[in-house]
């Protein structure tokens, strides 16, 4: 009778071991085509986190800009794409405008500043 124990527990434990390789199998293959979606979401990530962050930089600009009693804040408009920072308006003077300038550079996270739009009354 011991013979038909072991032949069950033989079958048994190769039903186990083909089953367990092929699951790791078909485990491998979702890993594998989950990875372009996981490519999307990350690219997808990036671009929300440089909206938001162009977002942030255009309101401290501006915050900065505002509360600044030497700039005619309400008077420049500011944009920012990708940390680039564009200024436009019209500011009483040549000096406020390099004013400007120099504090939109100085606003953590902006990588350069266009002031080509933003002119002086003078």
């Amino acid at each position: 009778m011991k013979k038909p124990i072991n032949t069950v527990a033989f079958a048994a434990i190769t039903a186990t071991v083909l089953s367990l390789s092929l699951a790791g199998s078909a485990f491998a293959d979702s890993r594998v085509a989950a990875q372009p979606t996981m490519l999307a979401a990350n690219t997808t990530m990036d671009k929300a986190e440089e909206a938001v962050s162009d977002t942030w930089i255009t309101s401290k600009v501006k915050s900065t800009f505002i509360a600044d009693d030497s700039l005619s804040g309400l008077d420049i408009k500011v944009e920012t794409n990708k940390g680039v920072v564009a200024l436009s308006g019209v500011v009483a003077s040549d000096a406020e405008r390099d004013l400007a300038v120099a504090k939109a550079k100085q606003i953590k996270g902006v990588t350069a500043v266009s002031a080509d739009g933003l002119k002086a009354a003078d």
